[in-house]
């Protein structure tokens, strides 16, 4: 295997590390510009430094004057219950569809597959239809419904599941295990990556969820933190930038973290499923 001539990698590198700092600058503008006052903003709109970081008005104004907290506790509990639920039906789900056989397992299959391509805002009238006849409008339980169970979810498990050794699970049935015995103490200790990869992509998009949850959840006791966000920016005739960016790092932070944490396991189970 030949070495790379030394100008090449550096210049890799180097192009490497700006596109890096350019994907960054826009984070590192609404981290400064959070800790900066309405008027600060106003007054020199292009500036990058706050007079203070101990400034920290707007993120107190949010906890104790716009709900956030509350708002915060919301979006938990949507985004706890989505990641269960898909974790647990989706591994379930992409477990039979690998390796059990059962009349139609490939057209429901393809159903996983025709699911991913229809836009989720297609579904917003029969959705609210249906949550409007179970007398659902105004709950949390009306925001994790429709994705308690996602389809990228159950796709990501199905082809996870292929490379776990048929054999093995043979083996097991021929010792007399049951599926359920062989689904939990032999199949979910192998696809450990697959599981925090689906984890990880649900909490982003339930933690993230705006639209949905903005029809669904109609006082601010049902409100979760982009819902919040949205309407806590907004003053009587003008939008408040300050709160807006101290709001948009506190919906980021819990995210980031989690990503940090779980950032091993994501990239051994995106690699495990063949997505590109």
């Amino acid at each position: 295997m030949s070495k790379s001539h030394p100008v090449v990698t550096a210049t890799l590198y180097g192009l490497l590390t700006t596109g890096a700092v350019i994907a960054l600058l826009p984070f590192v503008w609404v981290l400064f510009g959070a800790f900066k006052s309405q008027a600060e903003i106003m007054s020199a709109p292009g500036a990058w430094l706050p007079h203070s970081f101990a400034n920290v008005s707007n993120f107190v104004t949010l906890f104790t004057e716009r709900m956030f907290g509350r708002y915060m506790v919301n979006s938990l509990i949507v985004s706890g219950a989505t990641v269960v639920t898909n974790v647990l039906f989706a591994t379930m789900a992409g477990y039979a569809l690998a390796k059990l056989e059962f009349p139609g397992h490939k057209l429901v299959f393809g159903c996983v597959l025709a699911a991913m391509m229809v836009p989720y805002i297609a579904l917003f009238v029969p959705q609210f239809f249906i949550i409007v006849q179970m007398g659902l409008v105004n709950s949390l339980t009306a925001v994790v419904l429709p994705i308690a169970v996602m389809p990228i979810g159950v796709f990501i498990m199905r082809q996870f599941a292929d490379s776990v050794p048929d054999e093995l699970l043979e083996a097991a049935r021929l010792d007399g295990a049951g599926e359920f015995v062989i689904f939990f103490k032999i199949f979910l200790p192998l696809v450990g990556p697959a599981i925090a990869t689906v984890a990880i992509i649900t909490f982003l998009n339930s933690w993230n969820y705006f639209l949905w949850p903005l029809i669904v959840a109609q006082n601010q006791d049902t409100y979760t933190l982009p819902v919040g966000l949205a309407v806590a920016s907004q003053g009587a005739k003008s939008t408040d930038y300050g709160l807006l960016l101290a709001g948009a790092i506190v919906v980021l932070l819990p995210v980031l973290i989690l990503f940090l944490f779980l950032q091993k396991y994501f990239v051994q189970g995106i690699a495990g499923t063949g997505i590109k």
